[in-house]
């Protein structure tokens, strides 16, 4: 397969993710799989949440597309699991580095974005119930909160 299109594959894999992760955490996680991600809202004692479960399952289509790719003739797996890779690992340097401080890194960072990105997800961890489970994307993130 041709590098540019792999690169193309993977970038495409990798903003659908965006998608993916608002519709799963909106619907799946603040929805039937609430027992789930309550504890990452309601924080109890102790390093590891119930929530963290939830990096294993977004682990599987990417672990999946790397193995059907590198045994079949469908190559774009391998670029397509590679977008989810890379999107898994901006969502954990971003949500559970950078926001929740879970790993001491990036605590002196004052960047705008980067400011306005956890002040909207302070907002949105205001609500401690599965309603209004509302979540901006982790790379779209409203204007309004910029500058404040």
């Amino acid at each position: 397969m041709n590098l540019v299109i792999g690169i193309i594959i993977t970038l495409i894999t990798y903003s659908a993710m965006e998608f993916v992760a608002w519709f799963t955490h909106k619907y799946i996680m603040h929805g039937v799989l609430w027992s789930w991600h309550r504890d990452h809202h309601v924080h109890e004692p102790g390093f590891f949440e119930k929530n963290d479960r939830f990096f294993l399952i977004f682990a599987i289509p990417s672990a999946t597309f790397f193995i059907l790719g590198s045994t079949t003739e469908l190559t774009w797996m391998i670029w397509a699991g590679l977008g989810i890779l890379l999107y898994g690992v901006t969502y954990f340097l971003v949500h559970d580095v950078f926001i929740h401080q879970r790993f001491k890194w990036f605590r002196n960072t004052n960047n705008a974005y980067f400011r306005a990105i956890r002040r909207a997800h302070k907002i949105h961890h205001k609500h401690l119930t599965k309603e209004d489970g509302e979540c901006f994307g982790m790379l779209v993130v409203p204007w309004k909160f910029f500058n404040r």
